[in-house]
């Protein structure tokens, strides 16, 4: 019996992440029809917008509590403008790995799509906006070289790249990410739009609620509870709850500061 055929998804996000995710589903055999600028539908200053790329922050220079540098978060003049670094990036036109890039407003009505934006803020309002122009969220969309195992659960809209472990009876809510080379453990409950960063290890039975982010090669360990829209700064250890909306850094984790 021949396959069922499965209709190409939308990528929203054409930067890094964006990238990462074409790899994904290249590999997983998912056809991409194309990318979709988030950007261009963002009704916010060019230089608030920013913030809603990980992929525009540079790895060196003073670090934020993720391990990364805001690049041009007050430089609106730079918003916009094809970005050198990203391998040919043309936000809201052009083409990306030989895809189009287009405005999320030419989303067509029930097509499927894809977040592929750290910032859980980004992503829950973009989720809102797509929605309300008749899209739907994409199956999650799992690099065949990650490792799932038994009773693993994902909703509409996550992604998990290369790499990344998932344990026994792991659950993620919907649009939530697990980056390259992170764990997450058997029991563990993420919520909508959680991020996952590179090399992150989420012990079992923790709880990630909404829109949590754990940065790159952070713990959380077993049982702990990361509250909702809190972040764990990159490398931190998390040995007890986290407030939500708070930041977290060190090891052991503490507070930093409120978002």
């Amino acid at each position: 019996m021949a396959a069922a055929r499965q209709d190409p998804i939308w990528i929203v996000g054409a930067g890094g992440l964006g990238r990462e995710a074409l790899e994904a589903a290249r590999a997983a055999g998912t056809p991409v029809a194309g990318f979709l600028d988030d950007r261009s539908i963002d009704s916010r200053s060019p230089a608030d917008r920013s913030f809603d790329h990980f992929d525009r922050f540079d790895a060196v220079g003073p670090l934020g509590p993720l391990g990364l540098a805001k690049r041009d978060e007050r430089d609106p003049a730079a918003i916009g403008r094809p970005d050198r670094g990203s391998a040919g990036r043309s936000p809201g036109g052009g083409t990306v790995r030989g895809l189009p890039v287009l405005d999320p407003a030419a989303i067509p009505a029930g097509a499927a799509y894809l977040i592929a934006i750290a910032d859980p803020g980004a992503r829950r309002r973009l989720t809102e906006r797509l929605l309300a122009a008749g899209a739907r969220p994409a199956e999650p969309l799992v690099d065949p070289r990650a490792v799932l195992a038994g009773g693993v659960e994902l909703a509409a809209g996550c992604l998990v790249l290369a790499g990344a472990v998932l344990s026994c009876e792991a659950r993620l809510g919907p649009h939530s990410q697990v980056h390259y080379n992170a764990t997450v453990g058997h029991d563990a409950l993420l919520g909508a739009w959680v991020t996952v960063c590179p090399g992150a290890n989420v012990s079992g039975g923790v709880q990630l609620a909404d829109g949590a982010t754990v940065g790159g090669n952070a713990v959380v360990l077993g049982g702990r509870t990361v509250g909702e829209d809190a972040l764990v700064g990159a490398a931190a250890v998390v040995t007890r709850d986290v407030a939500p909306r708070t930041v977290v850094v060190g090891s052991p984790a503490r507070a930093l500061r409120r978002r």
